[in-house]
């Protein structure tokens, strides 16, 4: 994810209003790799900013998604979760904590053929591991 003073200068440009509260957001996202929930957000950002809305964090957020800034994902952890992460790549999803870990991965033989009975053009895959993260596992 870019820095919170370039994230200011694309919501600038892009015509949107900067606030403190969305600068504040823009900080509690910058190099976060737990994929957090909006509450997770609003957690963090609402202990200097008491006045923060949770309303305000979770259209900041989609709006950082329609921008290309992060992606909203749904790993099945009951709440949409939010990746700066923009480049292609996959997860691992705790099945008992809930966290969210980026996974480096290439797998040249998932692939669906152009001429599927479906109809459907692929832009990207992502593949989700599901299982115990290291701490659980050892719990």
């Amino acid at each position: 994810m870019r820095s919170p003073d370039d994230l200011v200068a694309a919501f600038r440009a892009s015509g949107r209003k900067v606030t403190p509260q969305r600068e504040g957001i823009f900080r509690a996202l910058h190099d976060d790799p737990s994929h957090p929930t909006a509450e997770a957000v609003h957690a963090r950002i609402a202990v200097d900013m008491p006045s923060v809305s949770l309303r305000t964090v979770y259209s900041t957020l989609h709006e950082l998604a329609e921008m290309g800034e992060l992606h909203q994902l749904d790993v099945g952890t009951g709440s949409a979760r939010f990746d700066p992460r923009v480049d292609e790549h996959h997860h691992l999803v705790c099945d008992r904590c809930g966290s969210v870990q980026d996974l480096e991965a290439q797998f040249p033989g998932v692939s669906l053929a152009e001429d599927n009975d479906f109809g459907f053009a692929v832009d990207s895959t992502e593949i989700v591991f599901r299982g115990l993260c290291r701490d659980c596992h050892a719990a």
